[in-house]
């Protein structure tokens, strides 16, 4: 079963990623960003890959300033991993899709 990406929002953050059961990784993006069209297919490939283990949501930067500057995103495309309110990993910049599944290996074979 491959999971979606889910959109979420300021208010959504702590639902979605704090109190969740999975890590989570949270995309941040902005629609004038062109690097982020880049990093959005290997954000898809993840959601579906560890759709058994791990949740993926996207967050657009400029509608949601509250958790971009909790986060301290100061460039998109921006990545967070979370394991309840701890924050794994953090990473700014496109990545190719093998790091990223690589920097998700790290965390989620640990467990």
């Amino acid at each position: 079963m491959s999971k979606a990406v889910i959109t979420i929002t300021d208010a959504d953050f702590e639902t979605e990623v704090l109190k969740a059961e999975q890590p989570v990784l949270v995309y941040f993006w902005a629609s004038w960003c062109g690097p982020c069209q880049l990093m959005s297919p290997a954000i898809n490939s993840a959601a579906s890959e560890y759709s058994d283990r791990l949740k993926v949501v996207k967050m657009e930067i400029d509608p949601n300033p509250i958790t971009v500057k909790q986060y301290q995103v100061e460039g998109v495309p921006a990545l967070r991993l979370f394991q309840g309110d701890k924050l794994l990993e953090s990473t700014e910049g496109v990545i190719s899709k093998e790091k990223l599944l690589a920097l998700l290996d790290t965390h989620l074979n640990s467990n």
